[in-house]
């Protein structure tokens, strides 16, 4: 991958702060908009987050009465017309996205359909099969890890099952609003986890084949933000600043590895995920240090490099260069022990309790077919994945 050229494209407006959920009225009047419809899940509803939405807007002219929160875990052809067919019942004229990465992704999907009219799709699958821009759409993310906020990238499973990707850059929000009271009633396990998901988008970015000196800036500041502030909101859940911090550091992350891509990790975990169905946020977590260290031998000054967004300054520099790499290493499989402890995030495979050691080859055969394998910066064949697998297996 040659990376003497590149592009980056980075077009959603990000509303950050105490309180900015304030602001939504105000973005939806500068579009002349009145009739959102909020797309959410069951949780997110019955946490009350889509209250702190309705009451942001309650002094404005805005209608914020409209909502679907039939959401499931993994999003489905099926949701995505059912809410579509609502939007068009209601005379929506916007769509607001209140949660992680199920409710962002169908609501882009959403998005397609009330915007180009139909329910068919899957007609629009592939790269680049929209035309044309979509009706206003704007996001208030209540997990800090997908980054889905800042990405160009839908998957929604078909009536069989099988997992479609939508990319364009028309899927893009208008908006995404990082408030840190949509985040503050989080589980620790799931922040955990979530974290180490928007960690390992920002480390694949900064460490693959497609980096840019842009995307390398939107990375490095996402480690830093993720490693200083990951252990503080778990210590105290309602820490806002925390909080805040998280969200800022998975919409970054968002961000660049929007516009660099991702490796190995990502392979595995998109496979690992289809074959054994667990969530994306804890596969990152299982291969990200295996797969450093798989990588080491052909990226490791950059490798390296991430020890001082990850440990801060003085680690760095104290730190001769041709360890840093290692160092780095050790320090994520470190804070992977302490979330274990803490948290019991699962580190291997065998801890997860839901992997047998006979599944890695098909885990393997399905991960060496995965797109982000080719952005890898050392190449791996089925044998090479296997090894991965197995050192993650055990640990």
């Amino acid at each position: 991958m040659n990376n003497s050229y590149y592009e980056f494209f980075s077009p959603v407006k990000i509303i950050a702060g105490h309180k900015a959920l304030e602001h939504m009225p105000f973005e939806l009047s500068l579009l002349d908009l009145s009739t959102p419809m909020i797309i959410t899940d069951k949780g997110v509803q019955g946490a009350g987050l889509v209250e702190h939405v309705v009451t942001a807007s309650a002094e404005s002219n805005i209608t914020v009465s409209n909502v679907f929160d039939d959401v499931p875990q993994d999003s489905s052809e099926h949701c995505v017309r059912q809410a579509a067919d609502t939007y068009r019942k209601q005379g929506c004229d916007s769509i607001i996205a209140i949660g992680g990465g199920s409710v962002i992704d169908t609501s882009k999907a959403v998005n397609i359909l009330v915007s180009e009219g139909g329910d068919d799709l899957s007609q629009y699958a592939g790269a680049h099969a929209l035309k044309r821009p979509l009706k206003p759409f704007f996001v208030i993310p209540t997990t800090s890890g997908t980054g889905s906020e800042a990405t160009l990238v839908a998957v929604i499973s078909d009536d069989n099952g099988i997992k479609r990707s939508y990319a364009s850059g028309f899927l893009l929000p208008n908006a995404a609003i990082l408030d840190p009271r949509m985040t503050l009633t989080l589980p620790a396990h799931i922040t955990a986890m979530t974290a180490m998901d928007a960690m390992t988008h920002a480390i694949e970015s900064y460490t693959c084949l497609a980096a840019n000196p842009v995307s390398d800036a939107y990375a490095f500041a996402a480690i830093k933000k993720i490693s200083g502030h990951l252990f503080n909101a778990l210590k105290n859940p309602s820490d806002a600043d925390s909080r805040l911090a998280l969200a800022e550091g998975s919409t970054m992350a968002g961000i660049a590895f929007s516009n660099s891509m991702v490796g190995m990790v990502h392979s595995l975990g998109h496979a690992l995920g289809g074959v054994c169905h667990l969530p994306h946020g804890l596969c990152m977590n299982l291969f990200l240090p295996y797969v450093l260290e798989y990588n080491r031998e052909v990226n490791g000054d950059k490798i390296g490099e991430l020890l001082l967004p990850l440990a801060g300054e003085d680690i760095y520099t104290s730190t001769p260069k041709e360890q840093r790499a290692e160092r780095a290493i050790d320090y994520i499989s470190t804070l992977r022990d302490t979330l274990y402890q803490d948290h019991k995030l699962p580190r291997t495979l065998k801890e997860t309790g839901k992997v047998a050691e006979d599944q890695l080859e098909r885990i393997a055969t399905v991960a060496i077919d995965d797109g982000s394998i080719i952005f890898n910066p050392k190449e791996a064949d089925y044998e090479d994945i296997l090894g991965v697998l197995r050192r993650a297996w055990s640990g």
